[in-house]
C-alpha cells in the first residue's frame, strides 16, 4: 500500500522570487519550499547580480586607455580575474546560504533540497518523498536553451550559469548568440583582455530592441569584437583544446565556447502537465490575469509563465500571488502594462513600451524624435558621438508609446520616461511640467520630448 503524500497548506517550487511569497500572512501556515539548486534563484546566483558586479569591473577596465581625448592618460595595468571572481561570489554565496539557513530555522517551513517532479494531480515527488499542498506556487524559473547544433554534444561549452566561475581567463572566447546575455558577457570578457568573437545567425545584435538602437549597438560592438553575423551555423567541432563554430560564411575558433542563445521555462521539466496544468506552445505555464493556472489553487509566477523573464516582473508577480492566496476575495492582477528593461553592456541600452518597427507593423500612427547625447552640455563634455534617446508618441493623445536610449546611464535615464508612460502623462507634460537640472545628462530626455 503506497504512502499518502505529506500534506502542506502551501508548497512553493523555486526559491528565487518564490521565496518572497512567504509574507507574514503565512506565518501560521504549514509551508514547503522546494529548491533543486541554491537559494535565491537565477538573479542572485547566476544572473542579474553577479553579472552586474562583473560588468562594473569591466566598465572600469574598458575606460582605461580610452581617456586620452580628454587630456587624461590612463592605462590598464592588469586584470586579476581570480580576485574578481572571488569578490563577486565571496559576497553572493553567503547570501544564498544565509537565506536557506533562515528558512530551515522556521518552525512552520520545511525545506526540500532536490529536483521536484509532478507525479499526479497536485502531487510532487522530491528525492522519493511525495508531498502535496492546498495551494501550490510554480516559481521554478527558466534555464539556458541549448540549441540543436551538429557536434555540440561532443564539445565542452559554458552557459551563463557557469561561465562567470571560470578559474582563469581564456585567450579567445566564442559566444553563440546575439541577445542581452551575449552582449553583457561579451563586454565583460572583452574588457578583461579576452579576444571575443560573437556568432549570431541574425545580422544584428539585440535585434529585439528598437531597430535604430539595434543597428547602432551592432556597429559599436563590431568595432570592438569579431562579429560573425547573418550566417547560418553549420556545426561545432573540437581539435585539441580549440573549439570551432562553423558557419556558412566562415569558421570561428576559440578556447572556450559560451552558449547565449536564450532561455526556456522549466514547466515541462517540472512535469506540470501531470497535474493537469496547461503549457502554451512555447512551454510557458498558462495563467489568467491573477496568475492562476487552470488547476484550482495552483499558481505560477515569473519566468516559468511569461517571456519577459525579468526580475522586476517576477517580483511584481510575487506580490500579486502572495496577496491573492492570502486574500481570495480581493484578487489583484500584476501590472505588466509597461515592462521596462535594460542591457548592461557597453554601450548600455534601456527601453520601455513599443519599438518603432512594432508600431509600424501594427499600422499605428506615431510621432518620433531622436536626440543625440552630444546635443546636451554633458554629452558635449563627454565628447560622446554615438549615444541617443528616442521617443515615440501617439499623435492624438500625445502619450508616450515607447522610449529607447543607448549610451551611458541609459537604465537610469529611462526611469522618468517609465514613470510618464505608466501614469499616462503626455509628452508635453513630461517635457514642460518640470525643471530639468542643467547641465545634467537628463537634458537629452527633455530635448527628445520637446522635439515631439
Amino acid at each position: 500500500m503506497s504512502q499518502s503524500p505529506e500534506q502542506f497548506d502551501l508548497v512553493v517550487v523555486g526559491t528565487g522570487s518564490g521565496n518572497s511569497v512567504l509574507t507574514p500572512d503565512f506565518d501560521d501556515w504549514r509551508v514547503a519550499l522546494i529548491e533543486r539548486d541554491v537559494f535565491g534563484g537565477t538573479c542572485l546566483n547566476r544572473g542579474c547580480i553577479p553579472s552586474k558586479m562583473f560588468v562594473y569591473a569591466a566598465d572600469m577596465a574598458h575606460q582605461a586607455g580610452r581617456t586620452g581625448h580628454l587630456g587624461v592618460d590612463s592605462t590598464l595595468d592588469g586584470v586579476r580575474w581570480p580576485e574578481i571572481v572571488g569578490r563577486v561570489f565571496g559576497r553572493i554565496d553567503p547570501i544564498a546560504q544565509g537565506g536557506e539557513d533562515y528558512r530551515h530555522s522556521l518552525d512552520n517551513v520545511t525545506v526540500f533540497n532536490g529536483d521536484a517532479r509532478f507525479v499526479g494531480h497536485k502531487v510532487l515527488e522530491v528525492n522519493g518523498h511525495q508531498l502535496t499542498g492546498d495551494h501550490i506556487v510554480l516559481a521554478a524559473g527558466a534555464r539556458p536553451f541549448i540549441p540543436p547544433i551538429s557536434g555540440l554534444d561532443e564539445v565542452p561549452y559554458h552557459t551563463s550559469d557557469t561561465v562567470m566561475r571560470l578559474e582563469s581567463l581564456p585567450e579567445r572566447l566564442v559566444i553563440l548568440g546575439g541577445g542581452y546575455i551575449a552582449a553583457e558577457l561579451g563586454h565583460v570578457f572583452d574588457a578583461m583582455g579576452v579576444s571575443v568573437s560573437i556568432v549570431n545567425r541574425s545580422d544584428r545584435l539585440l535585434r529585439a530592441e528598437d531597430e535604430e538602437v539595434s543597428a547602432a549597438f551592432t556597429k559599436i560592438v563590431a568595432q570592438r569584437m569579431d562579429c560573425a553575423l547573418g550566417s547560418p551555423i553549420i556545426g561545432v567541432s573540437q581539435s585539441g583544446s580549440q573549439i570551432t563554430v562553423h558557419t556558412e560564411a566562415r569558421d570561428v575558433t576559440g578556447d572556450v565556447l559560451l552558449l547565449a542563445t536564450g532561455r526556456v521555462p522549466n514547466g515541462e521539466q517540472l512535469g506540470v502537465t501531470r497535474s493537469g496544468v496547461s503549457l502554451d506552445d512555447r512551454g510557458y505555464v498558462v495563467t489568467d490575469e491573477f496568475l492562476r493556472t487552470n488547476v484550482e489553487r495552483v499558481w505560477a509566477l515569473g519566468d516559468i509563465c511569461h517571456a519577459a523573464q525579468l526580475k522586476h516582473t517576477a517580483n511584481e508577480d510575487t506580490r500579486a500571488v502572495a496577496h491573492n492566496i492570502a486574500h481570495p476575495d480581493d484578487l489583484r492582477a500584476p501590472d505588466h502594462s509597461g515592462i521596462p528593461h535594460a542591457v548592461f553592456a557597453y554601450p548600455q541600452v534601456a527601453a520601455v513600451g513599443a519599438t518603432e518597427q512594432a508600431l509600424r507593423a501594427k499600422g499605428r500612427p506615431y510621432l518620433k524624435a531622436v536626440r543625440p547625447y552630444s546635443d546636451t552640455a554633458y554629452g558635449w563634455a563627454m565628447e560622446d558621438t554615438t549615444s541617443f534617446a528616442k521617443v515615440l508618441a501617439d499623435p492624438k493623445t500625445r502619450r508616450l508609446l515607447g522610449a529607447h536610449i543607448i549610451g551611458p546611464q541609459a537604465p537610469t535615464l529611462i526611469q522618468q520616461l517609465i514613470q510618464g508612460f505608466q501614469f499616462g502623462l503626455t509628452v508635453d507634460e513630461m517635457a514642460r511640467g518640470q525643471l530639468y537640472i542643467h547641465p545634467a545628462l537628463t537634458e537629452v530626455v527633455e530635448q527628445a520630448l520637446l522635439e515631439l
